[in-house]
């Protein structure tokens, strides 16, 4: 069955050592309240090897000797000693959950404040499944690890430790018979660890990608259906979900082994002690209570080295988790502003382009020396076959990308000895893709400007001739929108996004495609409107439809990242250009 077929092997790329050490450094801010739980750990692993010394007592000093005068103060030892073990492990426990959670806490806000420092190229090549995946499953992976297997690699090495030296000291021949069963439990761990380290490595890699077609599948649901690629979407899926449970088949195959394989060779060891020790017992060199304490030593002794195993493999995962994470959080932030860095004060909006190349991939070119000018308060049409370059200029001039070559200034100002965040806080956009929040109608509106008052958020709303229809709304300004605007349609959600751009109240407005997807009745109505907010504002304007650019006091046409003609609407028709063929078709 294909259940069964395992996925190719390969190569370890886990950085054991370092992630480790790297998830100590969370680990190692809440010293104190580790050190208490360490001391914890002693009482309880203490308490665990007491027990059975204190039963060897009561068997050979009191029940074989029929001398019972003594043995309630055995017995209440006794069960003082599990009462206070218990109670150390409580606190044990409680305290790790503590320094867990804030130590994931620390690592998710940290991988979050750093996706936000990320450079736009970086979205460009990852899936927003796969980040949320890292953002949710790798650190959540982290979480559960450190709720358990910190505490319970201290206290297995701890109880391994005494319980050797108890062993020792109450019969070094029985020590040495019950350690016969350790080459056969290491050889056996060696050959499971061996196996299950990159298949771990493989589960959370293939959980992330589908986590991300999942995520895709959702979002894009209307063209799925559209274009009738259900059966498609769900064959991706079948492969991707195929893929995960194939190699959690085989982590957790090879890793249940370990229980089976400690089940055995506790079995044997006790085999081993009730033989030996009843021998040695007839011979008189051994009592019969060290054979009792020595049958629970021996499961005191395989029971730290079965948890450790099981907490390698707990750990593997939980490392392959965090180093997904640790590679998001090395990846290089966007570069820093310049030392010499300004903030923009009185921004008139001058825009120059002076011989700008760039490309998205190394030796393709998108922009080859692009330059042009665009006077204060002036509206700038950028025209253009699809992949002409159109929206990279807007990108470039946002500082989304760096230039290959060339400069851009913002009132004579190179941008990029300019404070980004100066920069696009003089900058509205209004993009053909229109993206709601999670929230009310004010809110959204609000993104603009948070400190705006309500009436500016209203007045923003009549500017985009949005007020009537969000009148209309349930609950008005005060109603809930889901991301996708659930409830209204997409011009309704294009209006919000240019209300949000008027709210903003920028120097330099951008409108890409702003009015391509609401209707010609609708257009015509906000028209006025966005003429009057790009009046004493520069405005770049891609558009395709001719009443949305003919107005424009400057019209530049681009094909393959180059200028092929520039002037106003008239102008470009007189030259029967590309304007001019355009008006023809």
């Amino acid at each position: 069955m294909s259940s069964n077929k395992k996925p190719s092997k390969r190569k370890r790329p886990d950085d054991l050592k370092g992630t480790i050490a790297r998830i100590w450094r969370y680990l190692s801010i809440q010293k104190g309240w580790l050190f208490l739980v360490i001391v914890m750990v002693v009482f309880s692993s203490g308490f665990s090897l007491l027990g059975p010394y204190l039963t060897s007592v009561a068997i050979d000093n009191y029940l074989v000797p029929a001398e019972l005068e003594g043995l309630p103060l055995i017995l209440g030892l006794l069960v003082a000693v599990y009462v206070l073990q218990s109670a150390a492990t409580f606190f044990q426990n409680f305290w790790m959950i503590g320094i867990a959670q804030k130590t994931v806490y620390r690592m998710r806000k940290d991988l979050f404040h750093h996706l936000h420092r990320l450079p736009i190229p970086f979205f460009d090549k990852k899936t927003h499944g796969e980040l949320m995946s890292r953002l949710t499953n790798d650190i959540e992976n982290v979480s559960r690890t450190l709720n358990s297997s910190v505490i319970q690699i201290f206290s297995s090495v701890l109880t391994l430790v005494g319980t050797v030296g108890l062993m020792l000291w109450l019969s070094p021949l029985l020590t040495l018979i019950t350690f016969t069963i350790i080459p056969l439990m290491f050889l056996g761990m060696k050959w499971i660890t061996n196996r299950t380290g990159h298949y771990f490595k493989e589960q959370q890699r293939n959980l992330g990608e589908m986590n991300s077609v999942i995520e895709e599948t959702l979002s894009g649901q209307q063209i799925i259906k559209s274009f009738s690629q259900e059966k498609r979407v769900l064959t991706q899926l079948n492969e991707k979900n195929e893929a995960l449970r194939t190699s959690g088949f085989w982590a957790m195959t090879y890793s249940g082994f370990i229980p089976k394989l400690m089940n055995v060779l506790n079995n044997v060891s006790f085999l081993l002690i009730a033989v030996a020790g009843g021998l040695l017992s007839l011979k008189g060199l051994v009592s019969i209570g060290v054979i009792v304490a020595f049958i629970q030593y021996s499961r005191l002794f395989t029971r730290p080295l079965n948890d450790l195993a099981n907490q390698f493999n707990t750990i593997l995962s939980a490392v392959a988790g965090a180093e997904r994470v640790f590679n998001i959080l090395d990846e290089k932030e966007e570069r820093p502003d310049e030392g010499d860095a300004v903030s923009l004060q009185q921004v008139k909006g001058k825009v120059a382009f002076r011989n700008v190349s760039f490309g998205y991939e190394k030796g393709g070119a998108t922009l080859t020396n692009l330059s042009f000018e665009a006077k204060a308060g002036e509206s700038v049409a950028i025209i253009g076959p699809t992949g002409a370059g159109k929206t990279t200029i807007v990108n470039l001039l946002m500082r989304f990308y760096e230039l290959n070559g060339g400069t851009i200034e913002v009132d004579d100002h190179d941008v990029t000895k300019v404070k980004r965040e100066s920069l696009r806080q003089n900058m509205g956009f209004v993009l053909q893709d229109t993206f709601l929040f999670n929230g009310t109608v004010r809110e959204n509106i609000r993104y603009g400007r948070l400190d705006a008052t309500d009436e500016d958020v209203e007045e923003a709303a009549r500017v985009a001739n949005a007020h009537t229809f969000i009148s209309r709304l349930s609950e008005g300004y005060d109603t809930v929108l889901n991301q996708d605007g659930g409830g209204i349609s997409y011009g309704q959600r294009q209006l919000l996004s240019i209300a949000r751009a008027v709210l903003a109240d920028p120097a330099i407005l951008i409108l890409d495609e702003a009015t391509s997807s609401i209707d010609t009745r609708t257009e015509i109505q906000i028209q006025k409107a966005l003429w009057s907010l790009m009046e004493g504002r520069t405005s770049f304007i891609i558009a395709h439809r001719l009443n949305t650019i003919q107005r424009a006091d400057q019209i530049i046409a681009l094909d393959q990242g180059k200028i092929i003609e520039k002037g106003t609407h008239e102008q470009l028709l007189e030259q029967k250009g590309y304007l001019w063929g355009q008006v023809g078709t």
